[in-house]
């Protein structure tokens, strides 16, 4: 009777198109202990034992990875599995390795790779499998498989950073102090590969929005021969040098950094080329106009060619260009991408051995998908297709004439592994549980780790064959007795997936989450969770320690609901490009459209409807209340940009243009012009030595509140950057959201 009775409502409701989910109590096993704020974040960690780091040996016998401790889940090290007898140990204690003070540089590039914690927190092994690199606080070691010995390498005076081994194994190349250099493991000698690094002079290093925006963290690519390196040489004089005040609790650190602000000067950008044995450099031609991206570098199997990247400064054009060494300064266009209003990044570039061709991933169709290209760049033919996106190639198995890949044909709130034939033909789908999938193979053979959660299952790893047979656990991480997180699981909440239809006819993913011992003769309030902006997707069917605050809500008497609004990833162009030139309009009207749904349901209260979101989601959440107070009694607002005018040039040009020809729809974007529309029930938090998303972004929203007379309340972090890290910090910020959703929704 009630399935029927919800189902005779949704379809009366012009929004809503279909529900496909139906009430799910949660039927996990496990204790009954409410979740605390403060147990959220303590060690053990509640997820249990999740490697991170997982890597197959080349030869594909073991397996390594990082495990943090059970007294402290931020200080990891090394462990290694033999596959053939599922044993597991202790590879490298951390313990072991000299601990030093990360230099502010490498400060700011963990940050961009969000990574956070103490000890060993990157390794990388040899292509012969015979030794493993680990960069440690600015220190390089050397560990040995044969001798089981790992050694301090002498790299010089200064913090060694982005170290890695050359392909062969023969030198351990790092950057230090903006200058490339090479240690020879043989000889011991160290060389440096370029000389004029310093000032806004930086050799072999990835500039802010490469790391940020881009998704490049490195400034150099070795050859598969060892015989030269490709680096860029980035020149900063021309960006804005802005002293940012970092506010500690025992002081005021002043900051210079170089920041691109939208419609301003980036960095100029060069790629040379320099051989090891004479150091002689050589510059690719990269065209007249300077005022480019450089987002992807890549060397062709033969040592001899090397392919780049080259993004307008617009990113409406693509084109994968190709020099041949010895004639570097001409380059041919194997393609080119265009949009009318961005084309996304990724790193599905893939040069075959067998045959002249790669594997090139586009949009050109409306949905990322993977294309078959020689190298006279004629498409040989689409190897997938369809309303669906591929996330990313995993393997080729150039032998089997196979591609491996991570996709979303079978749903898009789930990850699988699939594989097609390099002639083309049938999807075929690997993996079978419902889910995310994420998949390390072996370099040699088509074996693989599976890192799968969903909201039912923490992260485990298992070890499986091409066909997906598994093999062995890594880590099963089964929630019994005896794991942390089982006190708990018992009043874990699953949530209910739908789907509400956009202005334009386009579907919109939802899950809803009910509270713990849910009554449906009740009125609950909401908290509507956001993120909301592009490149990001919340209505998944994932494991997330997000999702801990989540379920502490849920056990405190609250809905919480979560759409992915137009504009987000993972549906193709037409999903996301009608955002172009105006942020914060489509996302709020779905995000309202959501409401009006949840509206109409018997069991929430209406009147007391909150929206909570970080970073974009922070933007989202002042945007909601400001615009659209009719439909949210409270916002809370994380690390919001406020002007996006404030923000660096390639998120922010991606999809708003250059400020200096859409002034119009950068003044619409901003959330200034909208506060005079708010009315009450507002918190904001910042981190304030954010180095991304700018503390000035909030200072501004607070003096124009202020201004207005308008009463709201802030929360500041002295010396937090963007991700809020830190236990105690996110404890104290995590009760206080808490204890304002109760004041604001609860107390009447």
């Amino acid at each position: 009777m009630k399935k029927n009775w919800m189902s005779l409502l949704l379809a009366s409701l012009p929004l809503v198109l279909s529900s496909t989910a139906t009430a799910q109590a949660s039927s996990l096993p496990g204790g009954t202990e409410p979740l605390t704020i403060e147990r959220m974040y303590a060690s053990p960690a509640l997820a249990g034992s999740s490697p991170r780091g997982l890597k197959l040996s080349p030869d594909g016998k073991r397996v390594t990875y990082l495990a943090g401790r059970k007294d402290n889940q931020h200080l990891y090290d090394l462990w290694q599995m033999d596959v053939a007898s599922g044993k597991q140990s202790l590879l490298i204690d951390a313990d072991k390795l000299e601990a030093g003070e990360l230099s502010d540089e490498e400060k700011a590039r963990r940050e961009r790779q969000r990574i956070y914690g103490q000890g060993i927190m990157e390794y990388f092994w040899s292509d012969d499998g015979e030794a493993i690199l680990i960069p440690a606080a600015g220190l390089l070691y050397y560990y040995s498989v044969n001798d089981n010995k790992v050694k301090l390498l002498e790299t010089g005076v200064g913090f060694a950073t982005d170290a890695r081994l050359s392909p062969k194994g023969h030198f351990v190349s790092f950057v230090r102090e903006q200058n490339l250099y090479v240690l020879d493991l043989k000889t011991q000698k160290i060389t440096a590969l370029t000389t004029d690094g310093g000032g806004a002079i930086k050799n072999a290093m990835a500039e802010f929005v490469a790391q940020e925006e881009m998704g490049r963290m490195t400034g150099y690519w070795w050859a598969p021969d060892e015989s030269a390196i490709a680096y860029t040489r980035i020149d900063e004089s021309g960006v804005e040098l802005v002293t940012r005040n970092e506010i500690y609790a025992d002081g005021i650190k002043l900051t210079e950094q170089r920041y691109p602000y939208a419609g301003e000067n980036n960095v100029k950008v060069e790629l040379g080329v320099v051989t090891l044995k004479d150091k002689r450099v050589a510059w690719v031609g990269l065209g007249k106009d300077t005022d480019i991206y450089l987002p992807r570098v890549k060397w062709l199997p033969d040592s001899k060619h090397l392919s780049y990247q080259w993004q307008s400064r617009d990113q409406q054009a693509l084109d994968l260009r190709v020099v041949a060494i010895d004639d570097i300064k001409n380059d041919k266009d194997l393609v080119q991408e265009r949009s009318k209003a961005w084309i996304n990044l990724n790193d599905d570039l893939h040069f075959l051995k067998q045959q002249k061709a790669f594997i090139w991933a586009s949009e050109r169709d409306g949905f990322n998908h993977l294309y078959l290209i020689g190298l006279d760049g004629k498409v040989i033919r689409q190897l997938t297709s369809g309303d669906w996106a591929v996330d990313a190639v995993e393997y080729i198995d150039e032998k089997a004439g196979e591609v491996y890949f991570i996709g979303r044909k079978t749903k898009v709130t789930e990850k699988q592994l699939y594989k097609v034939a390099l002639a083309g033909g049938k999807v075929e789908n690997i993996s079978q549980r419902s889910g995310m999938h994420s998949t390390v193979f072996a370099d040699n053979k088509p074996v693989y780790l599976d890192y799968f959660s969903s909201l039912s299952q923490p992260p485990q790893v298992s070890l499986h064959d091409q066909n997906g047979e598994r093999l062995a656990w890594v880590e099963q991480n089964e929630v019994k007795k005896g794991h942390p997180l089982y006190d708990y699981f018992g009043l874990w909440q699953l949530p209910e997936f739908g789907e509400l239809k956009a202005e334009d006819g386009q579907m919109l993913q939802y899950r809803m989450f009910k509270p713990t011992n849910f009554d449906a003769n009740k009125q609950y309030p909401v908290v509507v969770r956001v993120y909301g902006g592009p490149h990001a997707q919340l209505v998944v069917n994932s494991w997330s320690h997000q999702d801990y605050f989540t379920q502490h809500l849920l056990q405190q008497g609250y809905i919480v609901y979560q759409l992915d609004n137009r504009g987000s990833a993972h549906r193709g162009t037409k999903f996301e490009y009608v955002i172009y030139k105006q942020l914060g309009e489509i996302e709020v009207n779905d995000q309202k459209a959501g409401v009006d749904y949840l509206r109409t349901l018997p069991y929430v209260d209406s009147n007391n409807i909150a929206i909570y979101g970080h970073s974009y989601g922070g933007y989202m959440a002042l945007m909601s209340i400001f615009k659209a107070p009719d439909y949210f009694k409270a916002a809370i607002s994380g690390a919001p940009v406020s002007d996006w005018s404030l923000y660096d040039t390639h998120y922010t040009e991606r999809y708003m243009g250059n400020p200096n020809t859409n002034a119009k729809g950068y003044e619409a974007s901003s959330v200034l012009p909208y506060v005079g529309g708010y009315q009450s029930g507002l918190l904001m938090y910042h981190g304030m030595a954010d180095d991304n998303v700018l503390f000035e972004n909030s200072t501004r929203v607070y003096k124009a509140l202020q201004d207005e007379g308008k009463l709201f309340q802030m929360i500041d972090y002295p010396g937090s950057k963007h991700s809020m890290r830190g236990e105690k910090v996110r404890i104290h910020l995590y009760r206080s959201l808490a204890d304002f959703l109760n004041r604001e929704l609860k107390q009447q």
